[in-house]
């Protein structure tokens, strides 16, 4: 049994965790707002985004970059010591299928963002959509289709190889990265049989940790598919998860008790830590 301590309370809904120049980052999508946090558990407001920030990254000179998920709309940083100052870098608008989610940003300042593919809310059922990339000029296009609500991605250390979380399509999908960033050798990273994927992170192994808020867990994934550890979130949905620390050993878990609008004024979203053995590896 794994013991999780919580490094961060109060939040409506966090998401997006990534480790950036010594702190995590997150989107607090009801707050509105985009935090950084050291391991102290004090946090900074970094930017505010009206449309719902959700997936982040940064730009290869340091730039913030953050998917504005309800206008589907990719935000881009005016200067890199001026991150709370956004502007818009690219419109999913032509290529998404409703709200955009998370997103992962390559060493070129590519972006890969997913986005839901229906509107669950309207009682619509699951349907394929894009995962749309846009390039570092900001022009938006279509990367892969037929994607079931694409979620957390990452790109390995080479930057040959990107990995995305099909949440309803209950899987880990795998493409091969060109030099200009298209993608092709679309196949299964692994088949999670009744799991939930949402977002992910990659270790030093190749292994991909996997939270899962149906089944309150994060686990790890092994390149060949099998899950080699599970550590569970309580009563708690685990929506995002993230590597970073000093050494990369340290494991950051979004959870919340539930998803969706309602809970937002409840502020029971939190950040939860613990320590694994193999560190950070990769992108995000």
């Amino acid at each position: 049994m794994t013991t999780l301590t919580s490094l961060l309370e109060d939040l409506t809904f966090p998401e997006g965790p990534r480790w950036h120049d010594g702190r995590l980052w997150l989107s607090d999508f009801y707050a509105h707002e985009v935090v950084a946090l050291d391991l102290d558990g004090r946090r900074e407001t970094m930017a505010r985004v009206p449309g719902q920030p959700s997936g982040l990254g940064w730009t290869p000179d340091g730039r913030l970059m953050v998917v504005s998920m309800t206008d589907q709309k990719l935000m881009i940083a005016d200067a890199a010591d001026r991150p709370g100052a956004l502007t818009v870098h690219g419109d999913l608008a032509a290529h998404a299928r409703h709200w955009c989610n998370d997103m992962v940003v390559d060493a070129r300042g590519g972006a890969y963002v997913g986005n839901f593919g229906f509107d669950h809310r309207a009682g619509e059922a699951p349907a394929g959509t894009n995962l749309v990339r846009v390039s570092p000029d900001g022009r938006a296009s279509v990367a892969a289709g037929d994607l079931m609500f694409p979620n957390g991605t990452v790109i390995t250390p080479e930057g040959d190889t990107l990995i995305i979380a099909e949440t309803y399509g209950r899987r880990l999908t795998a493409f091969d990265i060109a030099g200009d960033g298209t993608l092709s050798g679309r196949r299964v990273f692994a088949d999670l049989g009744d799991g939930f994927p949402d977002g992910i992170c990659l270790d030093a192994e190749g292994a991909v940790w996997v939270a899962d808020p149906r089944a309150n867990q994060v686990s790890r994934v092994k390149p060949n598919g099998t899950i080699d550890r599970r550590i569970s979130t309580g009563d708690r949905g685990a929506y995002a998860c993230m590597l970073g620390g000093a050494d990369g050993r340290t494991l950051f878990i979004c959870t919340n008790t539930g998803s969706g609008p309602a809970v937002a004024a409840a502020r029971t979203g939190r950040i939860d830590i613990c320590q694994v053995d193999v560190p950070h590896a990769g992108r995000p």
